[in-house]
C-alpha cells in the first residue's frame, strides 16, 4: 500500500526546493504626503522672509541687539499681511537656544533646534495661541492668567499669541489688565488684530504697537513670480499684476488665488483673469472710450462680450472705478507717465484718456460710477441694473459741462448737446436723453456789475443732474432785487429794532431773543421809548427786556407794553423776503434759458447772503440826534415807470 506521499513531485536538483524561485518582495508603497497650499508652505519662518515690513524688522532686530524687547505687543494691519506670522517669528527669537543648545535669544533663530522646530510645529507647551474670536469671555482670559503664574516647562519664556484681540468683551479686556501692566519676567504676550479701534487705550498703552503695512503690488507681484518658478511653473507679468492687485496688499489672499492659478494651469492674463471673474483690462479701456463718447450699443456690446466670458458687471464697473481713477491720477501726477510702476498698456492709453478728458468730466463719471455701483449691489439683477448705469453714463457725457453750458448760453451759437469728448471715428453718436435737473440759485453778498450796469449782487448757480452728480460753477446774475450796503458803524445803543433784538442774542438771552423775533411786534421805536405787542403774554418778554435793556443801558430805555397791531415780526418779514427773490430768481433769463436746456429741472431755495440773521436786507440808520430822513414811498416792482408828460 503506496503512502499518500509517493504521488508528490521530487524536488528539482536547482536546489530550490519546491518552489524554484524565490518569492519577489512586495513593493513598499511610500505614504501619501498631503499637499501644503503655497500660503503654508511658503510661510515666513524669520524676519528676513518678511516682505513690505521694512520698519518693524528694523525695530525689532535692533530691540534683541539691544535686549529691549518689550513684554507685550500689539500687531496690527489687515488681512494676510502676516500678523501672527510675525509673532511666531518673535516666539522663535525669544526661545531659540541654538544649534548647540547655548544660544540666547536672537533675531536670527536657528530653526534647527528644539524650541524652534516644536514652534515650527505648533506643538511647543509655552507657546500658547488663542482665538479671541471663538474664545471672548473673562474665564478663558483668567486661564491666561493663572498659567502665567508658573515657569515654562522647556522654553526661556512663555509667550501667549492672542488673535483677533478685538474679541475679546469689556470684562475680559478689564481681568487682563493688571497683569498686561506688570506680567512675570518670564512672559510674553503677543496680540494681533485687524480692528485696533475697537480695543481699549488702556490695552494699548501696555503694548508695543507695530502697523504691519499693506505689501506693494509691485513686491506682491515679483514675489508671486518667484515661487511660481519654485513651483515649476512661469506665470506672465500681466497674470501676475492681476494676482497682485486682487489681493490687494494681502500676501495670503494672493497666493491663494496664485495657488488656484496654478492648479488650474493660468500662466496668461486672460486665463487669469477668467479665473478672477475679471473683465480684460484692454476690454475696461474700450468700455471707457464707448461710455464716454456716448455710444451705448458699442458699450453694451462689450459688456455682452465680458458677461459671456464670466465676468460679474458688478466688478466690470469697480474696475471702471479703479480706472478713472488711474487716468485722475495721470493728469494731476504727470510724472507716473514716465515711470515703471505701471503697466505699459495703462501708461500708453491712459494717458491719452487723460489728454482727452477734463477734470469735470471724469469727477461727473466718477460720482455717477460710485452711486451705480451701490445701486447694482442692492438691484435684484445685477446685469440690468449695471446695463442701467452704463447708459445713464453714456447719455450724460453727451450733456455739457455747466462751465461749457454758461460759456454758451452767455455767447450763443453753439450745439449744447456735443458730445464733451471726441469719439473715435467709426463709432455712431447717441442721442442726448433729457433728464431732471436741479438748479439752486443762491446769492451772495459780493455785487458787481451786471448786464445792465445795475450793481445787481453776484449769484453762485448749483445743476444737479446726471444721476445725482453735482457741478458748481460760479455765475454772475443781476438779480433785479437791488439791496443797499449795510451801515459799517455800530453805536452802543440800538438804533432800530432789529439791532435791539440783535443784542438780546448777543447777551446769550437765547429764550427771550427766541420770543422777541418770533412773537413780538413793533408798534413804535422812539428812543429811549419801545413800544411792542408781545403774542406769548405768558413769556413775559416785556419785564425781562426791560430788565435786560436796565442792565446793559442803565436808565435809557423804557419798554412801553402795547394793544395795537405792530409791524409783523421779524420772521415774517424775512420769509416776505425769501418769497421776492425766489420770484426775482424765476424770471431773470439766464435762469430761464439754464431751465429750457434742461426741461425737468426745477429752482431750488433762493440764499441771498446779503442778509442778516433774520433774512431782512440791511438797515438804513442814522445817528442819534441828526435829522431824520424823509419818509420814502417805492413803487412795486411791476409798476409802469412814469412818463414825463404826467410830470408836467
Amino acid at each position: 500500500m503506496n503512502d499518500a506521499n509517493d504521488d508528490l513531485p521530487i524536488p528539482p536538483e536547482s536546489g530550490g526546493g519546491f518552489f524554484s524561485d524565490a518569492p519577489a518582495p512586495v513593493p513598499v508603497v511610500a505614504e501619501a504626503v498631503p499637499y501644503r497650499v503655497l500660503a503654508r508652505k511658503y510661510r515666513p519662518q524669520n524676519f528676513d522672509d518678511l516682505i513690505g515690513q521694512d520698519a518693524l524688522v528694523r525695530i525689532l532686530r535692533r530691540a534683541f541687539e539691544l535686549n529691549r524687547v518689550a513684554h507685550a505687543f500689539m500687531l496690527t494691519g489687515v488681512r494676510g499681511v502676516g500678523k501672527t506670522t510675525t509673532a511666531r517669528i518673535i516666539a522663535r527669537a525669544l526661545n531659540c537656544i541654538g544649534p548647540d543648545g547655548n544660544g540666547g535669544p536672537t533675531a536670527d533663530p536657528c530653526g534647527v533646534c528644539a524650541n524652534c522646530t516644536a514652534i515650527l510645529a505648533d506643538r511647543h507647551p509655552d507657546v500658547l495661541e488663542m482665538d479671541a474670536a471663538s474664545r471672548t469671555g473673562v474665564d478663558d482670559v483668567r486661564e491666561i492668567i493663572e498659567a502665567t503664574r508658573f515657569r515654562p516647562m522647556q522654553a526661556r519664556m512663555k509667550v501667549f499669541v492672542i488673535d483677533e484681540v478685538h474679541m475679546l468683551s469689556r470684562n475680559a479686556f478689564n481681568a487682563l489688565l493688571k497683569t498686561l501692566e506688570e506680567p512675570p519676567s518670564q512672559v510674553t504676550f503677543i496680540f494681533a488684530t485687524t480692528e485696533l479701534r475697537k480695543v481699549p487705550v488702556t490695552v494699548l498703552s501696555r503694548c508695543q504697537r507695530f502697523d504691519l503695512r499693506r505689501v506693494p503690488q509691485n513686491m506682491l507681484a515679483e514675489h508671486f513670480g518667484r515661487i511660481a518658478i519654485k513651483e515649476g511653473t512661469t506665470l506672465s507679468e500681466d497674470a501676475l499684476a492681476l494676482i497682485a492687485r486682487a489681493a490687494d496688499g494681502s500676501v495670503r489672499d494672493g497666493l491663494s488665488l496664485l495657488d488656484q492659478a496654478i492648479a488650474q494651469g493660468a500662466s496668461g492674463a486672460d486665463a487669469v483673469a477668467d479665473m478672477l471673474g475679471l473683465a480684460d483690462r484692454g476690454l475696461i479701456f474700450d468700455l471707457v472710450e464707448a461710455v464716454m463718447g456716448g455710444r451705448a450699443a458699442e458699450a453694451l456690446h462689450i459688456t455682452d462680450q465680458a458677461y459671456a466670458r464670466g465676468a460679474d458687471l458688478g466688478v466690470v464697473l469697480q474696475d471702471l472705478l479703479d480706472l478713472l481713477h488711474l487716468i485722475s491720477r495721470l493728469k494731476a501726477i504727470p510724472a507716473l507717465r514716465e515711470g515703471r510702476e505701471l503697466p505699459e498698456a495703462e501708461r500708453v492709453r491712459g494717458s491719452a484718456l487723460a489728454d482727452r478728458l477734463s477734470n469735470t468730466v471724469l469727477g461727473r463719471a466718477w460720482q455717477i460710477l460710485l452711486k451705480g455701483v451701490g445701486e447694482v449691489e442692492s438691484a435684484p439683477d445685477r446685469r440690468q441694473a449695471a446695463e442701467m448705469v452704463l447708459i445713464r453714463l453714456c447719455h450724460a457725457s453727451l450733456l455739457p459741462t455747466p462751465d461749457r453750458l454758461i460759456r454758451q448760453l452767455t455767447e450763443g451759437g453753439a450745439d449744447l448737446s456735443a458730445p464733451a469728448v471726441s469719439a473715435p471715428s467709426g463709432g455712431g453718436a447717441a442721442h442726448s436723453s433729457q433728464r431732471d435737473s436741479t438748479v439752486h440759485a443762491v446769492q451772495s453778498s459780493s455785487f458787481t456789475s451786471g448786464p445792465s450796469g445795475d450793481g445787481g449782487p453776484r449769484a453762485h448757480v448749483r445743476l444737479v443732474a446726471n444721476g445725482g452728480a453735482l457741478i458748481e460753477p460760479g455765475i454772475d446774475l443781476a438779480m433785479p432785487v437791488v439791496l443797499p450796503e449795510p451801515e459799517p458803524e455800530v453805536l452802543p445803543s440800538p438804533r432800530t429794532w432789529r439791532e435791539m433784538v440783535a443784542m438780546v442774542a448777543r447777551e446769550r438771552e437765547a429764550l427771550l431773543h427766541g420770543v422777541l423775533r418770533h412773537s413780538a411786534h413793533l408798534v413804535r421805536f422812539a428812543p429811549p421809548e419801545v413800544e411792542l405787542r408781545i403774542v406769548d403774554v405768558a413769556a413775559r418778554a416785556d419785564r425781562r427786556l426791560q430788565q435786560l435793556l436796565d442792565r446793559v443801558y442803565p436808565g435809557e430805555w423804557q419798554v412801553i407794553a402795547s394793544t395795537l397791531e405792530g409791524e409783523p415780526t421779524l420772521d415774517e418779514q424775512g420769509a416776505e423776503v425769501v418769497a421776492i427773490n425766489q420770484a426775482s430768481a424765476e424770471v431773470h433769463p439766464l435762469v430761464v434759458a439754464i431751465l429750457n436746456a434742461f426741461p425737468g429741472a426745477r429752482i431750488g431755495e433762493v440764499q441771498d447772503h446779503s442778509l442778516d440773521d433774520y433774512g431782512l436786507p440791511p438797515e438804513i440808520t442814522t445817528q442819534l440826534g441828526e435829522d431824520s430822513p424823509p419818509d420814502l414811498e417805492f413803487a412795486p416792482y411791476d409798476a409802469d415807470a412814469i412818463d414825463e408828460d404826467d410830470l408836467n
